[in-house]
């Protein structure tokens, strides 16, 4: 007894040094302290968390200043990767370097993934239920609901000229005769890039854009079927962390393409649970990939599938700091970042119209996607409340059938 008396004495001591220690080491704890209560209470999706990020670290607690949170957030639409978890690696890099590049990412992440985990097991344990059938039944048609007003919002900014607004077109059909979605973003991002320096050159580029946009034809890929392995799950993921721009909905283009399509790992139903529990959760909407790793191969599957999808955010936040001022002041590259948002918005509409098709099955289901959809642009409901509502529905149609 006393000997644990005295190393209990001994931690506390040892805590009190660290607490008391270097700035860096307050900071570290401060930071740990804050992500992690916004990772376990941020709901709402990456704007909510952005406007939660800067009452906390710019009003808050004067972290930053409101001009350079600006830039941080600039920065992270200029790369790859889940936005408000960049922001929050960000400003953790910002306050404390390297150390808190990692803690703030870490913390943001863990508490939400941990969370999902959670779901998860629950979906595979009770999902073959009645109940958790018409819980389902109920939230699907809010998820589209919630992926269209994703696709509104972002054809407001995307679609800014006929340019564009052509190219946006141009895109949505390739998507639609099944084109690699990695080609449909990048052509889309060099077709807008080409033709912006075409035009400051004062040439046509017609006949380039077009070649372009027949050269991407041939990329459309079969639904063969692949061995499901934990290697080929996180190099998947990694792939989709390391070149997924625009709004986080757009990462449900990439899993209906390959897990869905392509591999055949995921079901249509599948997919959709997926992505409603990353909506029911806190924290960034990629933790879907936790659901869809824990789905396929257990915790193994759902930890390799999570390190995968974020790990680039750490690569790309430490890497494109000093080079990002530099980028946001060229015109070219902002041509190109304008074409691969409306290559985002092309895969949206694409995934949408396949999420329409397998989750509104009848006129209830239609019913509740329309007015989920009122609510959610009209009167600025939350998805937050809008996914229990549509599970409550869910199961008060089951009890009413009895």
């Amino acid at each position: 007894m006393t000997s644990i008396t005295t190393g209990g004495r001994r931690i506390l001591g040892e805590l009190r040094r660290f607490i008391s220690g270097p700035p860096r080491r307050r900071r570290l704890l401060e930071l740990a302290a804050v992500f992690l209560r916004l990772g376990t209470t941020a709901f709402g999706g990456p704007a909510a968390h952005i406007a939660m990020l800067e009452e906390e670290v710019v009003r808050r607690r004067q972290w930053v200043s409101r001009q350079r949170f600006l830039d941080l957030l600039g920065a992270t639409n200029l790369i790859p990767g889940p936005n408000s978890t960049e922001m929050a690696i960000h400003i953790g890099f910002d306050r404390a370097g390297w150390p808190g590049l990692l803690v703030a990412g870490a913390c943001f992440i863990v508490p939400a993934a941990l969370i999902t985990l959670a779901v998860a097991w629950v979906y595979v344990r009770f999902g073959a239920l009645p109940e958790a059938a018409r819980v389902l039944y109920g939230v699907r048609p809010v998820i589209v609901a919630v992926v269209v007003q994703a696709l509104w919002n972002l054809g407001r900014t995307a679609l800014r000229g006929p340019l564009l607004t052509v190219l946006a077109v141009l895109t949505a059909s390739a998507g639609f005769l099944g084109v690699n979605e990695l080609t449909l973003l990048f052509g889309a991002g060099a077709i807008a890039a080409a033709a912006h320096l075409a035009a400051s050159r004062r040439r046509q580029g017609r006949s380039t854009m077009s070649a372009m946009v027949l050269g991407a034809l041939p990329a459309a890929a079969g639904g063969s079927t692949a061995a499901f392995g934990l290697l080929p799950l996180f190099l998947f993921f990694l792939k989709v962390g390391a070149v997924l721009f625009g709004s986080g909905y757009v990462l449900v283009a990439f899993l209906h393409a390959d897990l869905v399509d392509r591999w055949r790992w995921l079901t249509e139903s599948q997919l959709v649970d997926a992505v409603a529990a990353g909506q029911m959760t806190p924290g960034p909407v990629f933790t879907t990939a936790t659901f869809i790793g824990y789905v396929l191969g257990g915790l193994p599957g759902a930890l390799v599938a999570t390190a995968g999808i974020f790990l680039p955010a750490f690569v790309f936040v430490a890497a494109s700091g000093p080079l990002v001022p530099r980028l946001r002041r060229h015109p070219a590259a902002g041509a190109f970042l304008d074409g691969v948002n409306v290559g985002s918005f092309a895969l949206i509409l694409v995934v949408s119209w396949q999420l329409t098709r397998s989750s509104l099955v009848d006129v209830t289901t239609i019913f509740i996607a329309i007015a989920s959809f009122v609510l959610l642009l009209r009167f600025r409901v939350k998805s937050l409340w809008l996914i229990p509502a549509g599970a409550l529905i869910g199961l008060g149609l089951s009890w009413m059938s009895r």
